[in-house]
Formats: structure tokens, C-alpha cells, sequence
């Protein structure tokens, strides 16, 4: 696994505390962060999913964390079991018909490239898409049960943007989706 704590850019921005572990976050916030622009960020790589674990692991027994996004520790780990799990089980929802047709065209970039910060959800989906936890303990346990299922299980359920996908391409997306969320949480 190749981890770098060198930021992204040179850049300083206001960095957020993770909330505590049962916290949620606000309902209306004042203004969300665009995480387009963040500087700070840790440069990440993942080779497989146990990389991912090991590297979460160690985020959530840090002393000190911070968030340079608009989420804590516990919503981005829930996110990313939540989507294992919904690539294996399949998803409740698609995306909107003109993501449909041009997702499929950006897929193979997805999968071989850096996620680019910035995509924004509607609420609703948002909500969803990050669920809370009631610790990091138990967002970590959820995210090590998701990656158990991919050892076991295949992962061939469509995506909601991108459609028809193999195990294998959901594995690198998977990679990549975690090098992006884990990307903004940093030791303080």
C-alpha cells in the first residue's frame, strides 16, 4: 500500500474535527465545504481491500483526526461498507437517465484513475448514501463484514451510473471510491 501524509497541494484550508463518535451532523449546515478546492489531503493508492481496512484501522484508533470534507470518520466508513454491500445485494435506486447513458462512456476512467472530490448528491440521496453509525467501531465492523462478503460473494450488481459491471471492475472502483473518501481524513 502506498500512503503518503504529503498533501495534495500547498494550499492550508480550516480543517473540521471528526465528530464524536455518536454525533451526527448537523441538520441544516451553514455552508458545506467544497471539497473540489481542499488542500491537505493524503495521497492514497490501494493495491486490494485489505489495504483499505488496514488503513481505516489505523484511522480509527488515531488519537487525533481530522476531516478536511463535509463528512466524519463513521459516515465515510459506513459509506463505503454500504456500497460493498449494495454492489453485491444491488441498489435501490439509479441514477438520473442522462447519467445512465454518458455513465457507461466514464467508466473504464473510474476504474484506472483517481476519483475527482466534488460530486454532489440531492439530500435525499445523501442521506442515504452516508449513513450514520453509532461508533467507528461499529462503522469499522461494517466495513470488515462488507469486505469479508467480496472474499465469498460476488459483486456483479449494476451500478446505478455506469450499469452492467464485472467483480473485478467492482473491486477497482471500490479502490478508487476509498482513495477518494479516506483522502480527507487526516492525523491532527
Amino acid at each position: 500500500m502506498a500512503v503518503s501524509t504529503q498533501p495534495v497541494s500547498s494550499r492550508s484550508i480550516k480543517a473540521q474535527p471528526i465528530a464524536a463518535p455518536s454525533a451526527k451532523l448537523p441538520a441544516a449546515k451553514a455552508k458545506a465545504v467544497d471539497t473540489r478546492s481542499v488542500a491537505g489531503r493524503r495521497e492514497l493508492s490501494f493495491g486490494g481491500l485489505d489495504e483499505v481496512l488496514a488503513d481505516a484501522s489505523a484511522l480509527a484508533a488515531a488519537p487525533q483526526l481530522k476531516t478536511l470534507g463535509n463528512w466524519p470518520l463513521t459516515h465515510l466508513l459506513m459509506h463505503l461498507a454500504s456500497t460493498i454491500n449494495n454492489s453485491i445485494d444491488g441498489f435501490s435506486n439509479k441514477a438520473p437517465l442522462l447519467i445512465r447513458i454518458i455513465g457507461p462512456l466514464l467508466k473504464r476512467g473510474m476504474l484506472k484513475n483517481k476519483m475527482r472530490p466534488g460530486i454532489k448528491l440531492p439530500p435525499e440521496a445523501e442521506k442515504s448514501a452516508f449513513p450514520a453509525a453509532a461508533s467507528v467501531e461499529e462503522a469499522l465492523r461494517q466495513l470488515r463484514h462488507a469486505v469479508s462478503r467480496c472474499k465469498c460473494e460476488r459483486m456483479t450488481a449494476a451500478h446505478p451510473a455506469f450499469g452492467k459491471m464485472t467483480h473485478e471492475q467492482w473491486l477497482q472502483l471500490h479502490l478508487r471510491h476509498s482513495e477518494l473518501h479516506l483522502s480527507f481524513v487526516v492525523l491532527d
